[in-house]
C-alpha cells in the first residue's frame, strides 16, 4: 500500500471533496464503504446538525471517515470541538491557517490534512506538522486558487516530504494516472462524487453537471478576492455584470448569499450557485460511489500508484 492508503486506512488513495450542502454523512459513508475516505463538510453547519451527521456516519460505516473544517467559518470552533469529542479519524482544513487544529488534534492521533493552493502554504503546513497536504488546482469547483493542477502538484511534491494528494480536474483513471506521474500519492475528487447514487444533492444540480461541456464553468468573485468556479447560469451572468461595473464588494458578496443551498437543496440551477469543477464535462453518468472509486484505477497500472488491486 502507498503512504496515503496507510495514513488514511483505506483500500484506495481516494479522498472525497468537502462540498458544503453536498458532503453529508450519507455520501461520506458511501465513499468510505467503497474503499476511499469520505468527508463530511463542516462548512457553516450548526453544531447540533454537524454532531448528528458525525454520529450518522459512524452508524453507516465502520471504515475511517473525515471532517472538513473551514477555518474562516464562524462555526469552525464548534467543528473542532466535535472532531475532538468524537475522535474523528481524519480532519481536512481549508480557508485559513491550520495551526490550532494541528496543535489540538494531532496529540489525539487525528490525521490532519490541510488543503493548499500554493507551494508556500504547503511548506508552512508541513512544517507545522501536517500529515499530508491536499494540493488543489484552479480546475476545481467552488473556492479556488491561481495555479493549475499540472503545475502545482510537481512543485508541492518537490517542496515537502509528506504525501501530496492531488485535487482539481480529476474525474477518471486518466486523471489519476496523470497526477501520480506528477508525484502525487493520492487524489481528491469532488464534482465526480456529486453524481453518485448515494449523493443527496437535488437531481437538477446533478443534471447540470451531467449536461456540462468543456467551457461550461466560469470564475466569479475575483474582484471580491474570493474566486469561485461554478457552472454558468443567470447568477454567474449577474456576478459578471456587477464586477464589470465595478460594483461594491458588499453588493457582490450579498448576491452570493444562500445561493449554494438554493442550487444543491432546492434545485435552482438558474439563480443558484452550481459549484462544479472543469471536470464536470467528463462526468456522464450517475453510479454508486464504490463503482466510481474502482473505475478510477481501472485500465492503469496499480503498481505505478502503489495500490493493491
Amino acid at each position: 500500500m502507498n503512504r496515503v492508503c496507510e495514513l488514511l486506512g483505506t483500500k484506495y488513495p481516494v479522498v472525497q471533496g468537502a462540498m458544503a450542502w453536498v458532503a453529508d454523512a450519507k455520501l461520506a459513508s458511501a465513499v468510505s464503504n467503497g474503499g476511499g475516505l469520505g468527508i463530511i463538510a463542516g462548512g457553516a453547519m450548526p453544531r447540533d446538525l454537524l454532531e448528528k451527521e458525525i454520529l450518522a456516519a459512524r452508524e453507516m460505516t465502520s471504515r475511517p471517515f473525515g471532517l472538513n473544517i473551514m477555518l474562516m467559518s464562524p462555526t469552525a470552533p464548534d467543528a473542532l470541538d466535535l472532531a475532538e469529542k468524537y475522535n474523528v479519524p481524519v480532519v481536512t482544513t481549508g480557508a485559513g491557517a491550520p495551526g490550532k487544529v494541528l496543535s489540538r488534534l494531532k496529540p489525539l492521533g487525528t490525521v490532519v490534512i490541510p488543503v493548499v493552493a500554493s507551494v508556500a502554504v504547503a511548506v508552512r503546513a508541513a512544517r507545522q506538522g501536517a500529515d499530508a497536504v491536499i494540493a488543489e488546482g484552479m480546475e476545481a469547483g467552488g473556492h479556488i486558487g491561481d495555479l493549475t493542477t499540472m503545475v502545482l502538484i510537481p512543485q508541492v511534491v518537490s517542496a515537502v516530504s509528506v504525501p501530496v494528494i492531488a485535487a482539481g480536474g480529476i474525474a477518471d483513471s486518466r486523471g489519476v494516472a496523470a497526477v501520480f506521474a506528477l508525484g502525487a500519492e493520492g487524489v481528491q475528487l469532488g464534482t465526480r462524487f456529486v453524481c453518485c447514487s448515494e449523493c443527496t444533492a437535488h437531481e437538477r444540480f446533478k443534471q447540470a453537471i451531467l449536461d456540462a461541456r468543456d467551457r461550461s464553468t466560469v470564475i466569479t468573485g475575483r474582484s471580491a478576492g474570493h474566486p469561485v468556479r461554478c457552472i454558468h447560469n443567470k447568477l454567474t451572468a449577474e456576478f459578471e455584470r456587477l464586477e464589470a461595473q465595478g460594483a461594491p464588494i458588499t453588493d457582490i458578496e450579498k448576491l452570493g448569499a444562500g445561493k449554494l443551498r438554493a442550487a444543491v437543496v432546492d434545485g435552482d440551477v438558474e439563480w443558484g450557485s452550481v459549484m462544479a469543477g472543469q471536470s464536470a464535462a467528463m462526468v456522464n453518468d450517475v453510479k454508486p460511489a464504490k463503482e466510481i472509486i474502482e473505475g478510477l484505477f481501472r485500465g492503469i497500472s496499480t503498481s505505478d500508484c502503489g495500490v493493491i488491486s
